[in-house]
């Protein structure tokens, strides 16, 4: 699946009033044309050790690979909605900011699989991820 500056334009202009915003989550697609998202690790995100909180990872999580889903299907018609998310937490995060990047495992009918990866500021591994979405018709 690739996606262009236009999706992260569309998903950008959907932060508005949501935790996406309250996070500081922008999105952005790379140059392999993967869905990403970045997140800063600061006082909204830590947790009370001072590292980034797992909830916050896995908030990003969630919230890349529901709009990646989200600019793929046709919103008139349909809608998203996690059914599940898990979060490996594999080092922790003090300060910077950390990126999402999403990848397709299963796009289909009625369910969109999705496997991200989370990096810190200087390309190390922090995280694993798996978002599962369903795909429902809107009434």
């Amino acid at each position: 699946m690739l996606f262009t500056p236009l999706h992260a334009e569309q998903a950008n202009a959907l932060r508005s009033g949501t935790l996406v915003a309250h996070l500081g989550i922008t999105y952005h697609v790379d140059e392999e044309g993967r869905f990403c998202a970045t997140m800063p690790v600061d006082a909204r995100t830590h947790q009370p050790m001072g590292l980034l909180h797992g909830g916050a990872t896995a908030a990003l999580a969630e919230s890349l690979g529901s709009m990646a889903s989200a600019l793929i299907i046709d919103r008139d018609r349909q809608g998203v909605v996690g059914i599940e998310v898990n979060a490996n937490h594999l080092k922790g995060v003090r300060s910077g900011q950390v990126t999402a990047i999403g990848e397709p495992v299963h796009l289909g009918r009625t369910t969109h699989v999705w496997n991200i990866r989370v990096i810190d500021g200087s390309g190390k591994l922090c995280a694993v991820c798996r978002l599962t979405n369903l795909i429902i018709d809107r009434p």
